[in-house]
C-alpha cells in the first residue's frame, strides 16, 4: 500500500515538485507554439526550482506541517504547467486543431505559479535564522489567505524551533494569545504540531520569561481532554518537577496552573501514575513560609505499620529538606519575589494538588491521596485554612474533602485520619471553625462533606463534631442544610459502629425540630432529612423528642408518598415505623404495636 503524504519523508515530498519544475523546463524549452509564454513559465519554474533546492537544506531540522502543505499545493500548480507546455510540443494539425491552447491559459498558469512563488518566499523567511533572515513572518503565504490564523500559526511555531530567544519568548507569546481567544485556534495550534515546541520551551533550563510564555500557551491549550491527551503524550513529567523545584515563582504558578488543567481534563490512569511525582513539590511550595511542625512526620512514624509506609514519610522530610536549602541563582531571584506572588503560587499549587486528587479518587487511583495523607500535607492545609482567607482557602478544603471522601471508602487511608494524630486534630478543628464561624455557603459545604466523610473514626466521646452540624440544619440554605443531614446520616448509620451514642447526641442537641422543618422543603432536602430521621428513630426510639415532634406520623406519611420510592427509603421506612411503634406500645400499652 503507498505512503499516504503525513507519511512520505520530507525528503520524498520536495522531490517530487522538483522533478516536476525540471521536468517543465526541458519542455518549456523545446516549445513549437507560444515560445515567449513557455519560456515566461520555465522562468517561474525556475525560481521555484530554486526555492525547493534550498527548502532541502533545512530538512535536517525542519517544521515540516507548512512544507508538506505548500509543497503538495506546490506540485498541483506544476502539474497543472507541466500540461499546457506540453500542448505547445511540435504536433500534427489534427491534434493542434484538437488541443486548442489560448494566451489566457498562459495568464492563470503565470498567476498560479506566482501564487507559488510568494508561497516558497514565505516558507523561506520563516527557516531562513542561520543567514540572519529569519524572523516572525505575519504575512499572509496565498495558501493561507483565507485562513490568516494558519499561516500565523505556522511562522509562531517555526519560530519557536529555530529562532532566536527573543523570537521564541515573542511566539509563544502570540500562540497563546491566539489559544485565548477561541477554540478554534486552540485547534489548529494543536493539529499543525505546536505542542512539541512548547513542551521544549518549557524546560527548566529555558530562562523565565521562556517557561512563562510556553507554559501559559499550554494552560489555555489544555481545556479538552483530546488536546491534553496530545500534551501528556509528549510530556516529560521531570521537567514539571524540576520546574516546579528549580524555577522563579513567577513560572511556577503558570506550571502549577498547567498540573491542575492537565489532571482536570485528562482521564488516563498511566497519566495519573506519571503526574504522582508532581505531588511532592507542589506540597512544598505551598508549605513555603507556612508554620507547619515538623513532628508530623515523626507521627506518621511512629503510628505506621509497614516499612513502605515509614519509607515514604521519610523522603518526604528529605525531600522537604532538600528543597527548602536549596541555593543559587534561582532561589535568591524566587525569595526577592513580593507575597502577592507567593499567595498566588500558594493558590495555584492548591488547586493543582485538588485537581490530581480528585482525578485519582475518579479512577479508583489513591496513591496521590496516599501520598499526601502520609506527608506533612494534611498539617499545611489546615495552617493555610486557618490563615488564608479567599480562595486560597477554599482550594484548601476542596483538597480535604476530597481526601476524606476517599478515606471514607478505603480502609487503609481511613487510617491515617486517626483522632489522635496531630494532623487529624488540626484539619478537624479547622473544618468545625469553618462551619460554625464562617457563615458562607461555598466554604460550609465542603466543610460539612469533609466531616461527614470521617465520620467512621470519631469515638463515641467525640461529640463535639455533632452540634456545628445539627445548627446547621436550620441554615437558610438548603444546600447547606440537606449537607449536614446527609452528614449525619453517616454518623447515624449502622455502618458506624457508634451509630447509637451519635444518635442521642444529634436529639440531645435538639436536632429533631429543624430536621422536621427540613422535611416540608419538598426534593433532595426532604430525602436526606427522611433517612436521617429513619437512623435517629432506629437507633434512638424510645426518646421523647421523637414521639413530642410526631416522627412517626411523618414517617407514616412519608411511606405513602413518592417519597419512599428512593431506593433507600423503601429499606428504612418500614423499619423505623416498626421500631417507633415498638416503643410506643411499650410506654402506652393500650396501643397496639405495628405490624400486629
Amino acid at each position: 500500500m503507498a505512503s499516504t503524504e503525513e507519511e512520505k519523508p520530507i525528503d520524498q515530498v520536495l522531490l517530487y515538485p522538483i522533478q516536476l519544475s525540471d521536468r517543465i523546463r526541458e519542455v518549456a524549452n523545446n516549445a513549437a507554439t507560444f515560445h515567449a509564454e513557455c519560456t515566461e513559465v520555465g522562468n517561474q519554474t525556475n525560481r521555484i526550482n530554486y526555492m525547493l533546492r534550498s527548502v532541502v537544506r533545512f530538512s535536517g531540522s525542519m517544521y515540516e506541517r507548512p512544507v508538506r502543505r505548500i509543497a503538495a499545493d506546490v506540485s498541483k500548480n506544476l502539474k497543472r504547467a507541466l500540461t499546457l507546455v506540453r500542448k505547445c510540443r511540435r504536433r500534427n494539425i489534427l491534434r493542434r486543431v484538437v488541443t486548442i491552447v489560448t494566451r489566457a491559459d498562459f495568464l492563470k498558469i503565470r498567476s498560479l505559479l506566482e501564487a507559488s512563488i510568494g508561497d516558497m518566499i514565505w516558507l523561506l523567511s520563516i527557516f531562513d535564522y542561520d543567514e540572519g533572515g529569519g524572523s516572525i513572518e505575519l504575512s499572509l503565504p496565498s495558501i493561507a489567505s483565507n485562513d490568516p490564523v494558519l499561516a500565523w500559526v505556522w511562522s509562531f511555531i517555526a519560530a519557536i524551533q529555530f529562532g532566536p530567544l527573543s523570537d521564541r519568548i515573542e511566539a509563544a507569546t502570540e500562540l497563546a494569545s491566539l489559544a485565548q481567544d477561541n477554540d478554534r485556534n486552540k485547534k489548529v495550534i494543536a493539529e499543525e504540531g505546536g505542542v512539541v515546541p512548547l513542551l521544549k520551551l518549557l524546560n527548566h533550563a529555558s530562562p523565565p520569561d521562556a517557561q512563562i510564555a510556553a507554559a501559559t500557551a499550554l494552560v489555555h491549550l489544555a481545556n479538552s481532554q483530546e488536546r491534553v491527551c496530545l500534551i501528556v503524550e509528549e510530556l516529560d513529567i521531570q521537567i514539571l518537577v524540576q520546574v516546579l523545584e528549580e524555577s522563579p515563582m513567577r513560572v511556577q504558578i503558570w506550571v502549577a496552573n498547567l498540573v491542575a488543567r492537565l489532571a482536570e481534563q485528562n482521564h488516563s490512569l498511566t497519566a495519573i501514575y506519571r503526574m504522582q511525582n508532581v505531588i511532592r513539590p507542589l506540597v512544598t511550595l505551598l508549605s513555603r513560609n507556612s508554620f507547619v511542625d515538623v513532628r508530623i512526620d515523626k507521627d506518621i512514624e511512629m503510628n505506621s505499620k509497614s516499612n513502605q509506609r515509614r519509607d515514604l514519610s521519610s523522603l518526604s522530610s528529605s525531600s522537604y529538606s532538600k528543597h527548602s536549602s536549596q541555593g543559587g541563582n534561582r532561589k535568591r531571584e524566587r525569595d526577592g519575589d513580593n507575597p502577592v506572588v507567593e499567595h498566588k503560587l500558594k493558590i495555584s499549587c492548591a488547586e493543582a494538588l485538588w485537581m490530581l486528587v480528585s482525578n485519582s479518587k475518579a479512577l479508583d487511583c489513591f496513591e496521590d491521596i496516599r501520598i499526601l495523607t502520609e506527608t506533612k500535607a494534611l498539617l499545611c492545609l489546615a495552617t493555610l485554612i486557618a490563615k488564608e482567607p479567599g480562595e486560597l482557602q477554599f482550594n484548601c478544603l476542596m483538597v480535604i474533602m476530597e481526601i476524606t471522601a476517599a478515606a471514607e471508602s478505603v480502609d487503609n487511608l481511613r487510617t491515617a485520619f486517626r483522632t489522635n494524630y496531630q494532623a487529624t486534630k488540626a484539619v478537624v478543628d479547622q473544618l468545625l471553625r469553618v462551619i460554625k464561624e464562617l457563615d458562607m455557603p461555598s466554604l460550609q459545604l465542603p466543610a460539612i462533606r469533609s466531616i461527614g466523610s470521617l465520620a467512621r473514626t470519631f469515638p463515641s466521646r467525640e461529640t463535639r463534631v455533632i452540634s456545628p452540624l445539627v445548627e446547621r440544619l436550620s441554615h437558610a440554605n438548603q444546600d447547606v442544610a440537606t449537607e449536614a443531614a446527609i452528614s449525619l446520616g453517616k454518623f447515624t448509620c449502622p455502618e458506624n459502629f457508634v451509630c447509637s451514642v451519635q444518635s442521642k447526641a444529634i436529639i440531645e442537641f435538639d436536632g429533631v425540630p429543624p430536621l422536621m422543618r427540613l422535611l416540608r422543603s419538598g426534593g433532595r432536602p426532604q430525602i436526606h432529612g427522611l433517612i436521617l430521621l429513619c437512623y435517629l428513630a432506629m437507633h434512638a426510639g424510645d426518646s421523647e423528642a421523637l414521639e413530642d415532634a410526631r416522627v412517626l406520623t411523618a414517617l407514616e406519611g412519608a411511606h405513602r408518598t413518592a417519597a419512599a420510592q428512593h431506593s433507600k427509603l423503601k429499606e428504612l421506612l418500614p423499619q423505623a415505623i416498626h421500631r417507633l411503634e415498638i416503643y410506643r406500645a411499650g410506654a402506652h400499652p393500650h396501643i397496639q404495636s405495628y405490624g400486629r
